[in-house]
């Protein structure tokens, strides 16, 4: 049995997962915004409460929204600032007793969906998140692709590619930069377009409504927004050329870039033919909690050194 912690911005999940794939535990509770020893606390009492319902001890992996840099061995590129800086993974074992494993929240999700979710038994899987972020993770083999600088996958800090004369420089980027994929396939950035080129506010979900009922500048916008996530990924096909590409993120549940974008990334890949399925994540927002629990094989001791 092996323990999933998924560490997010508001909320914290944990699960048990057996060697089998099946969920024996599973809690969620409140993420101490702002407060690392409290965080600590808050995941130590749910690995505990976790082990009781499921009668197990197990080794942790855990989802974090950032990285722990292998040059410090301390979290960097956390949106959850606190984390910034701290060596979570060890104040974690030895907060539980359990042997820790951390990975980026992207990387858990590509890892949950190679091991048995949408692309399970491809030998290249890339995983990208479309949320309010634009995240990736690259699993090879069954294993996650981790990189010297921790930063493999991370496709939404690089320029939107084949950019056209509007999109240039591009919507500033927290990261300091200007134009990042992020600002235009986020689902922040998609609804700042509409916003930029209507005038008016809407969620995600009410311009694909409004699209939907004939809203001619709500389709415009989503063809904009196809067009260039078909440019990113096709980017990503160029270099990788993963066996299979799995959405996640909300606007993963928007059916209709799995039949548009594919149509529109063959001309810009360096193929004659493009064969690289565009599919939906099985496991929705389970898959970091489950992918953080397949960090660890099968069998693997909760406590040895």
């Amino acid at each position: 049995m092996r323990i999933g912690v998924d560490l997010g911005g508001t909320k914290i999940e944990a699960i048990a997962l057996a060697d089998d794939g099946t969920i024996r535990a599973r809690r969620r509770v409140m993420a101490p915004r702002g407060d690392y020893d409290a965080t600590i606390r808050a995941i130590r009492d749910l690995i505990h409460a976790i082990e009781t319902e499921a009668g197990q001890q197990g080794p942790v992996g855990m989802g974090i929204p950032g990285v722990i840099s292998p040059a410090t061995g301390l979290v960097k590129n956390a949106n959850s600032t606190w984390l910034i800086g701290r060596p979570l993974d060890r104040d974690l074992a030895a907060a539980t007793g359990r042997r820790v494993r951390l990975a980026n929240d992207a990387d858990c999700f590509a890892l949950s969906e190679a091991s048995d979710g949408a692309g399970m038994g491809k030998a290249v899987v890339f995983g990208a998140i479309l949320g309010t972020g634009v995240g990736g993770g690259l699993v090879v083999h069954g294993r996650p692709l981790g990189g010297p600088n921790a930063i493999t996958g991370e496709w939404g800090h690089n320029p939107l590619p084949w950019s056209q004369p509007d999109e240039r420089p591009g919507p500033p980027c927290y990261c300091g930069q200007n134009g990042c994929q992020e600002t235009f396939l986020s689902g922040t950035g998609l609804c700042l377009d509409y916003e930029r080129s209507t005038g008016r506010r809407l969620d995600g979900a009410e311009i694909v409504a409004a699209a939907e009922a004939g809203d001619v500048q709500a389709e415009q916008i989503l063809q904009r927004y196809e067009h260039r996530l078909a440019r990113g990924l096709a980017a990503i096909i160029n270099v990788l050329d993963p066996d299979v590409i799995v959405l996640g993120g909300g606007l993963s549940n928007l059916a209709r870039l799995y039949e548009n974008v594919p149509k529109l990334w063959g001309a810009f890949v360096f193929s004659d033919v493009v064969v690289t399925p565009l599919v939906k994540n099985r496991h929705g927002d389970s898959s970091g909690v489950r992918g953080a629990a397949w960090l660890w094989p099968p069998g693997t001791s909760p406590t040895e050194a």
